[in-house]
């Protein structure tokens, strides 16, 4: 194919095109000039781009007159095109089983969350204490996410486990993201362990759960990427400390070679840990300090299961938390008279009333 390429004559008129997500692993053969000597990164597609992907999907379905690809699109930053194409047809299909003949703003909500946080799982049973424990745990995780700065605004918080995570709080961006300053590092570490922290400030140590593994997990590896790779580390400098790892499919060492002294290793697990526990301690002092918001939106998670970014400026301004759209109170439909109407669906559980006006949160995690 090479040979071809290259060619007997100057012009035959005919451009060979490929394409790779691996262009790291290609042969240098292949690059040279005359051959793939031309590159074209295609990326993620921006907010404008991803309106223009929605709306080539959208004209298969019948769409409410609500619809609004270009709000669509801000909530979706991220996805690929066709993440967008399966975002339609899942809003196609929850529409479907609703028995509707349009697709609302309702359904492409429901679809966003099953794509971003995974299906839910309510046929999965838990006990009232184990809701409680995911209901700190959750609220720990978005009211810390809410105090911190330059953190990612709280979009949902849930206790109905979805996937493989018994509850989870999730943050949207704002816009596509670029880069991230120290600041804003530091402020996802405290996030992390806001869920961990708020079990073990109502329960005791000796009663924390293991829900925040993955949490833990993330954080540690964010330090040490802070300290060995972005020179976030006064001590160590702005220099690259984080040793390359091979692709498995293209062969890795056995034994690695060892770019730093026994000296150095030990100042970066101290840069690590001092970082850790910087952020550790900053958010059990927010939750202590804000207990009655914690309390608050435990109340709140148990009673509607899922709440959104309304409730949870609600929570963290301490006013009446507003019903989530689309919630009727238990038994409002049977005394309402109206047989012809559906039914909004009931909670799992029996509802907690949270105390008027003690009512405050917001954050993200996944338990």
């Amino acid at each position: 194919m090479l040979v071809e390429m290259d060619g007997f004559e100057g012009n035959e008129g005919i451009i060979v095109i490929a394409a790779t997500n691996r262009p790291d692993v290609l042969d240098p053969a292949l690059l040279r000039p005359g051959r793939f000597d031309r590159q074209v990164v295609v990326g993620l597609p921006d907010v404008r781009g991803r309106e223009q992907i929605l709306k080539v999907h959208m004209r298969r379905v019948p769409l409410a007159p609500d619809i609004d690809a270009a709000i669509i699109a801000r909530g979706t930053p991220g996805f690929s095109g066709a993440d967008l194409a399966n975002l339609v047809n899942e809003a196609a299909l929850f529409a479907a089983r609703g028995n509707k003949r349009v697709v609302s703003m309702v359904e492409f909500e429901k679809a966003k969350d099953k794509i971003m946080m995974g299906a839910e799982r309510r046929s999965m049973v838990m006990t009232e204490a184990q809701k409680e424990s995911t209901a700190y745990h959750e609220a720990g995780h978005a009211i810390i996410g809410r105090l911190v700065p330059e953190h990612d605004p709280v979009h949902k918080v849930t206790i109905i486990p979805r996937g493989r995570a018994l509850g989870v709080t999730f943050f949207l961006p704002e816009g596509d993201a670029i880069s991230a300053s120290r600041q804003k590092l530091e402020s996802q570490i405290s996030t992390l362990y806001g869920g961990r922290l708020a079990e073990e400030i109502i329960y005791g140590p000796e009663h924390v759960s293991t829900g925040a593994s993955n949490d833990i997990k993330v954080a540690t590896n964010l330090a040490r990427n802070m300290v060995t790779q972005w020179g976030f580390s006064e001590k160590l400098g702005p220099l690259l400390y984080a040793e390359e790892e091979g692709e498995v499919f293209l062969g890795r060492s056995v034994a690695k070679a060892k770019h730093m002294s026994d000296e150095t290793a030990r100042i970066i697990d101290q840069e690590v840990k001092a970082l850790i526990e910087r952020n550790y301690n900053r958010a059990r002092q927010l939750l202590t300090d804000n207990m009655d918001i914690l309390h608050a939106m435990k109340d709140a998670l148990m009673k509607y299961e899922t709440i959104d970014a309304p409730q949870i400026d609600d929570l963290m301004a301490r006013r009446d938390v507003r019903p989530p759209a689309g919630w009727e109170e238990p038994g409002a439909s049977n005394n309402s008279g109206d047989n012809g109407s559906p039914k909004a669906p009931r909670p799992v559980d029996e509802p907690r009333t949270p105390n008027p006006g003690n009512t405050m949160s917001e954050q993200l995690g996944d338990k």
